[in-house]
């Protein structure tokens, strides 16, 4: 049977011009979150399958890749189910892993805990534009601190990356799952029928508020639906109105001293606006919630928020934890659009040698390629081609501006 060149559906081959800007992209990341004082960890890419079928995925838990048992732990023999061949699976997210993580460490580690993460995550999702089943997920998580602090920095560190990263004009999007339950509750909707409210609300910029309102009449009554849509009239925006600060002071949320600050503090690169519709999918947000919406893309491009109860899950105890992603290759998708060239940090030389070269001088050309390195440069050693002009003109491209040729005569 031939074998197959191409990548498994939903996944991508990444070609040296692309991994130049993810690397330098990766480096400002870092960089930029190790000055707010964030620590890199890392976890494992495999999960075990009962904490990623918990209920606190939402409908990412349609999503994974389930892996089989092995060895004598699987057991085809007998008819079975999905459930009793599987013991582990991809991760989704990296927020999981991380309760976990902290679940098992927090001994061994300060108070807050400021964790960075950056790793592959898996998901059966249908591949779109920006949108693969294997993709790179770069999350900050403040661990430990009950405050709102942790939501300023998270959206202050956020923004700065990609500022630095040349974005200008984009929106933060911020809400509070607090706000939401007490809006469905007000309206007449069940607590056990939240969830589901949500879901459907959090379809409003793919489907409008009459595809939701037609959603929420065919899921409960009419009348129902028609208060709660009409909360949302008139709510949001840069500036909080009478109304929506009047319910922010009822239910104790702390936007309004979240979005005072930021704006205090951002300048004019990005907005920072309330959106009551923003609900985010996962079904671990407790408080705060975020997104980060660019024009360019068309859609959300990070987003957080706190999930103070799911540590409590592994543990027992409630503890407080609140998290940013950047959408990383959507990020990417749009650097690579843009044309984005990563800066240079120093001269690069190409030396092309002709074949059969005496090993006196071939020892030469490689000890002066050596002290080039060893000074900072880039230096690339090839055998000359036949078609040295195309040669030159791909290492031109390379970004190689000194091109030394060396014959054997």
């Amino acid at each position: 049977m031939a074998m197959t060149k191409k990548p498994v559906t939903g996944m991508k081959d990444i070609l040296p011009d692309e991994m130049a800007v993810r690397s330098y992209a990766l480096s400002v990341i870092r960089e930029t979150y190790a000055r707010f004082g964030f620590s890199s960890i890392e976890t494992p890419a495999v999960e075990h399958i009962e904490n990623l079928l918990s209920k606190q995925g939402g409908e990412n838990e349609k999503l994974i890749f389930k892996i089989l048992k092995r060895g004598e732990k699987l057991d085809l023999s007998q008819p079975t189910t999905e459930d009793r061949v599987t013991d582990s699976g991809l991760r989704y997210d990296l927020t999981l892993p991380l309760s976990r993580y902290y679940a098992c460490h927090a001994a061994e580690l300060p108070s807050p805990f400021k964790a960075l993460q950056i790793g592959n995550v898996f998901r059966a999702d249908r591949p779109q534009r920006g949108r693969y089943r294997q993709f790179t997920q770069c999350d900050i998580d403040i661990l430990g601190d009950p405050s709102c602090f942790a939501e300023i920095d998270l959206i202050l560190a956020t923004t700065t990356v990609l500022r630095k990263l040349g974005f200008r004009g984009f929106t933060v999007r911020i809400n509070d799952r607090v706000l939401l339950r007490e809006v469905a509750g007000s309206a007449g909707f069940r607590p056990e029928d939240f969830e589901k409210v949500f879901i459907i609300v959090d379809k409003m910029d793919k489907i409008g508020a009459d595809g939701v309102r037609k959603e929420l009449e065919e899921a409960f009554s009419g009348e129902v639906a028609d208060r709660y849509l009409e909360s949302f009239r008139g709510a949001g925006g840069e500036t909080l109105s009478d109304r929506d600060l009047a319910l922010m002071e009822k239910t104790g949320s702390p936007l309004p001293l979240i979005m005072e600050t930021v704006s205090a503090v951002k300048g004019d690169d990005f907005g920072i606006i309330y959106d009551p519709t923003l609900v985010r999918g996962m079904g671990y947000y407790t408080g705060p919630i975020f997104e980060i919406s660019m024009d360019e893309y068309g859609g959300s491009v990070g987003g957080g928020g706190r999930y103070d109860e799911m540590i409590g899950k592994f543990t027992g105890q409630a503890a407080p934890a609140v998290g940013f992603s950047i959408g990383f290759e959507r990020i990417i998708m749009l650097l690579m659009e843009r044309g984005f060239k990563v800066p240079e940090t120093g001269q690069k030389t190409a030396f092309l040698v002709e074949k059969k070269m005496p090993g006196d001088r071939l020892a030469e050309i490689y000890r002066e390629a050596m002290a080039i390195r060893e000074s900072g440069g880039t230096a690339d050693i090839s055998l000359m081609k036949k078609n040295r002009k195309f040669q030159k003109e791909q290492l031109a491209g390379q970004g190689y501006t000194d091109i030394r040729e060396f014959f054997n005569n």
